[in-house]
């Protein structure tokens, strides 16, 4: 990490050197470069003279001052703000030690890790930091940096000093204006608020990040493989506000995990298929039927012939019984016997016929 200003904290009689380091990072943000629709290249910006029109080199521009209202423009050198009492340059003066509370968030600005530079500022730089901890204070103090002074608070953190930048009281607007007008609050709103509050339960800062960039890098991605990039779905359900109570209690309940249990009961529905009507007469009639028994095992029975036989058989899933089986077989044995009996006496009936026509023959031959 590389430090971007050296300086020293003067506390007291003591004065500890330290490095100053950005405590945070926004390269990672999203930001985007100005284009020509037309041809896609990228637009230049440069530096123009008012008066003559021409571009401007970088060794050219300087400082100048603009008072507020004014169209005077005051040229500003260098030299000129070297001159000027900074009793707080290149050291941050501690004022006073507060309360955390006292501050408001509204002046914080910037963030920076204060290291100690050198070995002899480690021991002065460790006092400070358990001292801040342990007492639970914050030091307030004067800062020159980039060649404007500031206030500055310095905090422990992380085993580390943290400095933050702040803004001055009458750099704050105030909120005239933002207010809305009295409005009526109910207890019972109060109290559901309050009850949400406690619900969400604490932030895990792990499961925070930028879904935009995200969604700009699968963007960018789908562009440059050709595909046409897919719109998410946008969720608009709590877009409108009807009744603030049932909001409320609505939000408790999916906080606490049981909306779903209750969207469950509350929307359930049946919608009959068209065409096919359900009457309460048959849905008593299906409550009374009883439900289906194992089938019994049947006794041996008188024997079947084989046409009931195979019927029976059709419309039966139960297992045949040894007596059902011998029925079975009788009946086929007496068909086969039948059959063959019609056959030999039908065959003994033809020879005679055939042997008396011979005989006819003969006798009047």
């Amino acid at each position: 990490m590389r430090s971007i200003w050296n300086g020293s904290i003067s506390f007291g009689l003591v004065t500890i050197p330290v490095k100053t380091y950005s405590a945070t990072d926004r390269t990672s943000s999203v930001s985007f470069v100005r284009i020509h629709e037309k041809d896609g290249a990228q637009i230049q910006y440069r530096k123009i003279c008012e008066l003559d029109g021409e571009e401007v080199p970088n060794e050219e521009v300087g400082k100048g001052y603009q008072a507020p209202g004014d169209d005077t423009i005051v040229p500003i050198t260098d030299d000129d703000l070297s001159r000027l009492p900074l009793p707080t340059a290149k050291t941050l003066s501690i004022l006073s030690f507060v309360d955390p509370a006292e501050i408001d968030p509204l002046q914080l600005d910037k963030s920076y890790y204060l290291g100690p530079n050198g070995a002899a500022a480690a021991k002065p730089y460790t006092l400070l930091r358990e001292a801040l901890e342990h007492h639970q204070k914050v030091a307030i103090g004067k800062v020159a940096m980039r060649g404007r002074e500031s206030l500055a608070m310095l905090r422990a953190h992380a085993g580390a000093i943290v400095m933050h930048s702040l803004l001055w009281p009458d750099q704050l607007r105030p909120a005239d204006g933002v207010v809305p007008e009295e409005v009526e609050i109910r207890e019972k709103e109060l109290a559901l608020a309050e009850t949400l509050m406690d619900s969400l339960g604490e932030l895990d800062p792990g499961e925070l990040h930028d879904d935009y960039r995200e969604a700009v890098e699968e963007l960018v991605a789908a562009k440059l493989e050709g595909e046409e990039p897919v719109a998410p779905a946008t969720d608009t359900s709590g877009a409108q506000v009807i009744d603030l109570t049932a909001a409320l209690e609505k939000s408790v309940r999916a906080a606490r995990g049981t909306q779903q249990g209750d969207a469950e009961s509350a929307s359930a529905s049946v919608t009959p298929i068209r065409g096919r009507k359900t009457t309460k007469k048959n849905t008593a009639a299906e409550a009374k039927i009883p439900a289906k028994k194992a089938p019994a095992k049947k006794t041996a029975s008188a024997p079947k012939t084989a046409s009931t036989a195979k019927k029976t058989s059709s419309k039966s899933t139960a297992k045949k019984t040894p007596a059902q089986s011998r029925a079975k077989e009788t009946a086929k044995t007496t068909a086969k016997k039948s059959t063959r009996t019609t056959a030999k006496t039908t065959a003994t009936a033809t020879a005679k016929r055939t042997t008396a026509k011979k005989s006819g023959k003969q006798s009047s031959a």
